[in-house]
């Protein structure tokens, strides 16, 4: 299975060790700290000539309350762009961004290991997920699983795109 496949139905998925340039922060997607970060990820990435992949975004809240009754800009992220296997020189490329783009600076070299994960594609708008959430959390349920890792969503369209019928989501939770 690739990195950037789902089924349009819930699945049970093993994933391996990926890496890439991540950065982590707080607010709300698509604000000012969220943009920020996305804008110094692509310039690194563009630095390291590296070829552009799918954005993508592991997800919380420090909150007892379903994320979806925590105000947005609350929500933390880990942004991540997965590098090709082997590694790169990600410290110089991020030194010579960082004078035009002082955000730059956060962008971190990592790796995730998702593992056992319940996945799906998402088509339509983001405000729209927790309908799959709910048939993912199904398959949980029905499989005796419990979540076992953040929240996780590769934006296989452009994060601005509002044509509902061209948003295409993978929506990707641990288990165990």
């Amino acid at each position: 299975m690739s990195w950037y496949e789902a089924a349009d139905e819930p699945e049970l998925v093993e994933l391996g060790a990926v890496s890439g340039l991540a950065v982590t922060g707080r607010g709300e997607p698509g604000g000012v700290a969220y943009n920020e970060s996305v804008g110094a990820l692509y310039a690194v990435m563009g630095a390291l000539g590296a070829p552009m992949v799918p954005l993508e975004g592991r997800w919380w809240v420090e909150d007892e309350r379903s994320p979806f009754e925590v105000p947005r800009e609350e929500w933390w992220w880990h942004l991540f762009l997965r590098l090709p296997d082997g590694s790169a020189p990600v410290e110089r490329a991020r030194e010579d961004v960082r004078p035009k783009l002082p955000a730059a600076a956060r962008v971190q070299y990592v790796t995730y290991t998702d593992g056992r994960c319940v996945q799906m594609m998402h088509h339509g708008l983001y405000s729209d997920e927790p309908a799959s959430l709910a048939r993912m959390a199904a398959l949980m349920e029905a499989e005796g699983l419990t979540v076992n890792g953040l929240h996780h969503e590769i934006y296989l369209s452009d994060t601005r795109e509002t044509d509902p019928g061209k948003m295409r989501t993978i929506l990707r939770q641990p288990v165990r």
